[in-house]
């Protein structure tokens, strides 16, 4: 991708120059400075915030030994915390912490425990600035009341270092959701509204974050979007640990005025939110140059490349970037444009499998047509009358069906006819039909699909290894423990595949019930692929259902041009 950034200034009266020169930094400015480029937070799938730390540092001939635990090591699995949180996998790992996945004793639950790790090399004023901000960190997060930003259980001081405890945030960040490719306009809207909604909360608690980035937003589970790592946010009423004319922050997300060591306000997080949102949709920033000063120098002359990709959302990102935080558009102006594109009107039908139809989107993954929620219970349509359902019902008294079945002709939506059990509720998605028992718990689908250049078993396989790696769907595992087989039947004399797979559900809803999927997977000569997927409870009798009715509808489905 070629980008092409003009570097002669923005406005008239912004200079194409500054002068820019590495900064002169006491030992206060380089601690702080370690301590914005721990990446152990984001990283961890919890949010970096450090703990609570002592008012002065222990003796410098004692701090090697202050840093063991009392039964000698150096920290790690295993370890017992504050008496009560016990060290179980290292989630991250960076220059000033680490960030563990831990067990809560008392109220047995998984939370997420930071070490703070200091540099040996550091003196002892530095340390105990690194330690203040760490405390400043938990302080800054902990009186935001926002479901969008992390949420800090408890900080404690433990060989004279302060761990901070935290939710466990189970997802990944943004950061690493880009390296895998950019995002279309309407999901980057989606999490940038949830990122603007956790800063507005922590503007109105007196908090400015200072450091808004992709590494410090998590997609978490059940499409939830936390904003972490408060290390160098500027709390109202407290003094500040920089000195004046420093900063500290990632260079190609900081807004002019911090670099020009002005005093930031809730304009600047804005500032980065934009950079962000164009990241998203770009893949990188626009201010992005070989060197730290020269990203800098863009970040004060560069006017930004116009976003090839970000649609509609590209007009909000060019006022969100102005140099100057007085011309930038407010939090609820950001709010409206991003609700109109991540939001928009009149919005389109869902489609009858719900958002975990599978990853069709990602052609790099298999397309598997698994129930949403909604079909599991039933409720597929508001929008689907008995009236209709009937005028679709073309029964044949002679086709043989089982008592209680009928025969369902969907010639137009994907060529086929099949039998289904009488009173199963219709639905209907452009190439595809579910019907759904009345009681939520079993659901047949017929799904047609041309291009497809894999065979069946190639497609089948590919399949199970999606569940077994979590049925990933919107940057979250929607199940765990997949276990299945694969067959290679044949169907009106054409080669085909069974995919027969059980998984336990990780969606909020039935989190944790077990689920079972069959499977038809079959290719014409023109490359039309069918696919006939049973759904049903994996508990033994109703399986044992599950499989007759797959077995019966499979016997009973015409396809007409395999």
């Amino acid at each position: 991708m070629m980008w092409r950034m003009a570097n002669d200034g923005g406005r008239t009266d912004l200079p194409t120059s500054y002068g820019l020169q590495p900064p002169r930094r006491s030992p206060e400015d380089r601690a702080e400075a370690a301590a914005a480029a721990d990446p152990a937070g984001p990283a961890a799938g919890a949010p970096a915030a450090p703990p609570a730390p002592p008012a002065t540092a222990p003796p410098a001939a004692a701090r090697p030994a202050a840093a063991r635990p009392a039964d000698g090591r150096a920290g790690g699995t295993g370890r017992l915390v504050g008496g009560r949180y016990l060290l179980q996998e290292q989630l991250g790992a960076g220059g000033m912490g680490t960030v563990w996945k831990a067990h809560d004793r008392v109220v047995d639950r998984p939370v997420a425990v930071k070490e703070p790790r200091v540099p040996e090399h550091l003196g002892e004023r530095e340390r105990a600035t690194a330690y203040r901000r760490m405390l400043r960190e938990a302080r800054a997060a902990a009186r935001i009341d926002h479901p969008g930003v992390v949420t800090i259980h408890d900080v404690v001081l433990e060989d004279g270092r302060p761990w901070i405890v935290m939710e466990l945030v189970r997802g990944r960040s943004l950061a690493d959701v880009l390296d895998e490719g950019t995002l279309p306009p309407q999901e980057a809207a989606r999490i940038g509204l949830a990122v603007l909604n956790a800063l507005a909360a922590a503007h109105d608690a007196g908090v400015l974050h200072r450091d808004v980035k992709p590494a410090n937003v998590l997609i978490g589970r059940h499409d939830r979007v936390v904003l972490t790592d408060f290390g160098i946010a500027q709390v109202e009423g407290e003094a500040p640990l920089t000195e004046t004319g420093s900063f500290v922050g990632s260079p190609e997300f900081i807004a002019p005025e911090r670099v020009l060591g002005q005093r930031p306000g809730p304009e600047s997080d804005l500032w980065s939110l934009g950079v962000v949102l164009y990241a998203a949709v770009e893949g990188m920033s626009p201010f992005r140059r070989q060197t730290t000063p020269g990203t800098l120098q863009a970040v004060l002359s560069a006017e930004p490349q116009t976003s090839a990709h970000a649609g509609t959302l590209g007009l909000l990102i060019n006022r969100m970037l102005h140099k100057n935080p007085q011309s930038r558009p407010t939090v609820i102006e950001v709010r409206a444009a991003l609700k109109a594109v991540a939001h928009p009107e009149p919005a389109a039908p869902a489609p009858a499998a719900g958002r975990g139809s599978g990853p069709a989107a990602d052609p790099g993954r298999p397309a598997v047509p698994r129930l949403g929620r909604g079909a599991r219970l039933g409720v597929l349509g508001a929008a689907v009358t008995a009236a209709l359902a009937l005028v679709l019902v073309l029964a044949d008294p002679f086709s043989g069906v089982p008592d209680g079945w009928t025969e369902r002709d969907e010639t137009k939506l994907v060529n086929a006819v099949l039998a289904v059990p009488a009173g199963y509720e219709r639905n209907a998605d452009k190439a595809k039909v579910t019907y759904t028992d009345p009681d939520g718990v079993f659901a047949v689908s017929l799904a047609r699909s041309e291009g497809e250049k894999r065979s069946p078993l190639e497609t089948a396989n590919a399949d199970l290894t999606w569940y077994e790696e979590g049925g990933e769907t919107d940057y979250r595992d929607t199940m765990e423990d997949a276990e299945g087989t694969v067959d290679n039947p044949v169907f009106q004399e054409r080669d085909a595949a069974l995919l027969d797979v059980a998984y336990t559900s990780r969606e909020e809803e039935d989190e944790g019930t077990r689920y079972r999927e069959l499977a038809l997977i079959v290719v014409n000569g023109k490359g039309v692929q069918y696919r006939l997927e049973v759904w049903m409870p994996a508990a033994k009798d109703q399986a044992a259902e599950g499989e007759r009715i797959f077995e019966t509808v499979k016997e009973h489905l015409a396809v007409h041009d395999l």
